[in-house]
């Protein structure tokens, strides 16, 4: 699980910094906003094992970013 959210983070820190070099942000947007919400769900299983409650934050955030996700796609 720990080296899923670490390929996670890294999809996400080169398609952020691919979308700020080349100016496209709104073409790689959804394909970040996706990533980003699998990153902070893995990172809340993770944290739900330890029994930390930050999980519970993380799920909502990553709830969200699926809602946002799918709504752009809708729209």
């Amino acid at each position: 699980m720990k080296v899923l959210r670490l390929v996670l983070a890294i999809i996400v820190v080169s398609l952020s910094s691919y979308g700020l070099i080349t100016d496209t942000s709104e073409v790689i947007i959804l394909y970040i906003l996706l990533f980003l919400g699998t990153m902070l769900f893995v990172t809340g299983i993770i944290e739900f094992k330890k029994r930390k409650p930050t999980a519970i934050t993380l799920m909502l955030a990553s709830g969200f970013s699926f809602f946002v996700t799918i709504y752009t796609l809708i729209s």
